[in-house]
């Protein structure tokens, strides 16, 4: 009978050993490939030299071949001269089979060339001179000098590359050298990866609301490239069962069937979710198939995973989230993959790092946190991301990510922790920015970039950032904070050991729908209409400066909306926008890209707040150098920063 399992949640531990248990039956196989097309691949066997190298006593430099007692006491002002016989030896060309060199002989030897018998040292054509048909020898050699003995290099029967080995062009080049054409490497397994559900658009396609860019077919497809497997694109389908029924089937039987499956989204309750049903459907009638073996592992992100055998082949359903599908795969199908190309489990590596904030958990599963890694005065610090499973920028920016176990309810601030890293090294950039984000930023650190600076940048916001040079973490932070009592933005803030480097003024202002309620309303009136109930709005998060801005102008009132609060202005801009709310406050910049209309309100001032001890490094006096350049200002100015 077939395990039929939906979303009954186990822990991550058992999940584990119920489907390695399932594919125990899988391993690596093997495939023999000409030795030009294996660089990159891992050998399957070790290789073993049926030949010498060199196979023969060779010349390492052009002279001549001697006996070397002959040149004993061979001295600049007295040489020793000796006969040449009548035998040029070139690369490639061996001394006649009947040659025998007699003593006080010397033999013309290219580099590269086969040492005839009877010599045993080769002296440098720089120590000789032409001498009446004969050779001036200037300095002595002793026996075996500038000779590379056959089989010192390589013996026959020496295993000169072991199994596992991932075949670089030095490796490529000792198999050319025993003469080896061909190679058992470990074939690369075929993965198809599939995309479901009704909102996902392929990149390049037009969205509408409530439809999102498959992402995740990209990332898997390369996820799987990079474990040394073979990626098969299987395209998008529909929530549709018979439809995903059969594209699956298409995938795991036939000539051309897929090693592993590997499908995102549809892995929870919603009447739209058919990729269970499917998988199901499937195991019911094709043989090898014991079908769901988990639907449900005690993880966030990543609780609806299913995990299942088709036909002999593992096929797992991801959680359509991207970062919940990308710990997912991390984590359960990595490992299976890795085994099957051959490459070691421990193929990237971990550092250990501390907590700079304290990371909050859910007790009773186990949860991931991606995080970017800063240098401090106290080693990595490990900055999480914030991010929720469905963001995709998150995975891109982070250099690891950390396991909260499901007994932890939260890692407190300066608490070690290990970090898994995403990445084969972790590269310290030149240019730490943590604080809060701007688009003008984003220009400013593309210029450093193409000048050859290695730049990261952690939006926290802009209290978060200012605490971290506080502490002595990162180099820059971008502030925009309101002092209510001065009406100064970010100077009364500042840290100890903080410096402020002038920025560019943003302008601030209403945002509205062009055939919304607040269109044609007067400006007289505008400031009355938003502190009325009659139209709903979209807050900034408290502790932003646009927050205490909103704050000054609704004077005590609380529209609807009120507590609906974002933390980016491309938040407002969508809100307003896709008409969740009528009116918002943001930046004219990402007004004009919405195509919303705008009223201005007030000039925000952004600058850089810098730890006073890397006032001076390269990377910061670059970006002081760009902002003071007049033809950087006036594109910042074009782009509606001032």
């Amino acid at each position: 009978m077939k395990q039929r399992q939906f979303l009954t949640v186990i822990d991550e531990n058992d999940a584990h050993d119920a489907f390695q248990a399932a594919c125990a039956h899988l391993g690596p196989r093997t495939e023999q490939i000409p030795l030009s097309d294996a660089l990159g691949r891992i050998l399957a066997d070790d290789v073993v030299a049926a030949v010498d190298v060199p196979g023969f006593d060779r010349s390492n430099v052009d002279g001549y071949a001697v006996h070397a007692a002959d040149t004993y006491g061979a001295e600049e002002l007295d040489p020793v001269v000796l006969s040449i016989a009548p035998v040029s030896l070139a690369a490639g060309t061996a001394p006649p089979t009947d040659f025998d060199t007699p003593p006080g002989t010397a033999v013309q030897i290219a580099t590269g060339g086969v040492v005839p018998r009877g010599t045993d040292a080769i002296v440098m054509v720089e120590h000789t001179e032409p001498v009446d048909g004969r050779i001036a020898v200037s300095q002595s050699v002793a026996p075996g000098a500038n000779v590379t003995f056959a089989g010192s290099d390589i013996g026959r029967g020496d295993t000169v590359l072991r199994r596992g080995t991932a075949l670089t062009s030095r490796d490529t080049a000792v198999i050319a050298a025993v003469g080896i054409a061909t190679v058992d490497v470990v074939a690369r397994p075929r993965v198809a990866v599939m995309s479901t559900g009704d909102e996902i658009v392929p990149p390049g396609g037009t969205l509408q609301i409530g439809q999102v860019y498959d992402s995740n077919q990209p990332m898997l497809l390369d996820a799987v490239t990079e474990l040394g497997c073979e990626p098969t694109p299987a395209g998008v389908a529909p929530d549709r069962l018979n439809v995903v029924e059969e594209m699956l089937e298409s995938l795991l039987v036939g000539p051309d069937a897929a090693d592993v499956v590997l499908l995102s989204g549809g892995t929870s309750k919603g009447e739209g979710d058919v990729n269970s049903a499917a998988v199901q459907r499937l195991a019911d009638r094709l043989p090898d198939s014991p079908g769901i073996v988990v639907h449900g592992v005690a993880l966030k992100p990543g609780k609806p995973i299913l995990l299942s055998v088709i036909a002999g082949k593992p096929v797992v359903v991801l959680p359509g989230f991207p970062t919940s599908a990308v710990f997912t795969f991390h984590e359960f199908v990595a490992p299976l993959l890795r085994r099957l190309s051959g490459l070691p489990d421990d193929a990237i590596g971990t550092v250990e790092a501390f907590a700079p904030l304290r990371i909050t958990s859910v007790s009773g599963r186990t949860e991931y946190s991606l995080v970017d890694l800063v240098v401090s005065e106290k080693g990595f610090a490990a900055y999480p991301l914030g991010a929720g499973s469905g963001s995709v920028t998150a995975f891109g920016r982070a250099d690891g990510f950390v396991r909260i176990p499901a007994v932890t309810e939260y890692v407190e601030a300066d608490a070690p922790i290990t970090v898994r890293l995403l990445h084969s090294r972790v590269r310290m950039p030149d240019l730490v920015v943590i604080g809060s984000h701007c688009i003008g930023l984003d220009y400013l650190l593309g210029l450093l970039a193409a000048e050859g600076y290695r730049v990261k940048a952690i939006p926290v916001g802009s209290t978060a950032g200012l605490a971290a040079l506080g502490r002595g973490e990162g180099d820059v932070a971008g502030t925009h904070l309101l002092d209510a009592e001065t009406g100064r933005y970010n100077e009364a803030f500042l840290p100890a050991g903080v410096r402020l480097m002038p920025g560019y003024d943003r302008r601030q202002g209403i945002v509205y729908r062009s055939d919304g309620p607040l269109a044609s309303t007067a400006d007289a009136d505008l400031m009355a209409e938003i502190r009325s109930d009659r139209h709903r709005m979209v807050n900034r998060n408290p502790g932003s400066g646009t927050r205490i801005l909103i704050d000054q102008l609704l004077e005590g009132s609380r529209p609807p909306g009120y507590l609906h609060q974002v933390k980016t202005h491309n938040g407002v801009a969508a809100s307003v926008e896709q008409g969740r709310a009528d009116w918002g406050m943001t930046l004219e910049t990402v007004a004009t890209a919405a195509g919303l209309g705008f009223r201005f309100v007030a000039n925000e001032r952004y600058d850089f707040a810098v730890r006073a001890d890397r006032w001076d490094a390269p990377a910061v006096v670059a970006l002081r150098r760009l902002l003071e350049t007049p033809s950087v200002r006036d594109e910042l100015a074009r782009r509606g920063f001032s």
